[in-house]
């Protein structure tokens, strides 16, 4: 029997919650363990996205699934065992945010490993 994938994508306007293991951060989160701050950005929301983008292929093990209008779907994996991350990117305009969701496949903790890339993603966008 295959697992099936954990929820991806956008339903009315937000990211599906992040389950209450630790292995997931989103910046819609509302539980506090979960929850980072967005990204924000000035210019146009095609800029922003081509930044985006240009710094996920700068990135090791990445692939993007999803490129729709105002929302990515990327699945990072990891580099010793494989694990896949999926990580959502979702454009809003009107507030200069990108949103976002990263969340381990499989397993319970992630030590920590999806909140420091998404820091890092952060980091790296604001230094473009």
């Amino acid at each position: 029997m295959k697992k099936s994938k954990k929820p991806i994508g956008i339903v009315d306007g937000k990211f599906y919650p992040c389950p209450n293991s630790p292995n997931c951060v989103s910046t819609q989160a509302t539980i506090e363990k979960h929850k980072i701050d967005p990204i924000q950005y000035t210019g146009s929301l095609s800029e922003a996205k081509d930044n985006i983008i240009q710094l996920i292929r700068s990135l090791k093990r990445s692939k993007i699934i999803t490129d729709k209008e105002n929302y990515i779907h990327v699945e990072f994996r990891t580099a010793l065992f494989k694990f896949v991350d999926d990580v959502e990117f979702l454009f809003d305009d009107s507030e200069k945010n990108i949103h976002f969701r990263s969340r381990a496949r499989l397993g319970y903790s992630d030590m920590g490993v999806n909140r420091k890339r998404m820091d890092t993603i952060r980091d790296k966008f604001n230094n473009f």
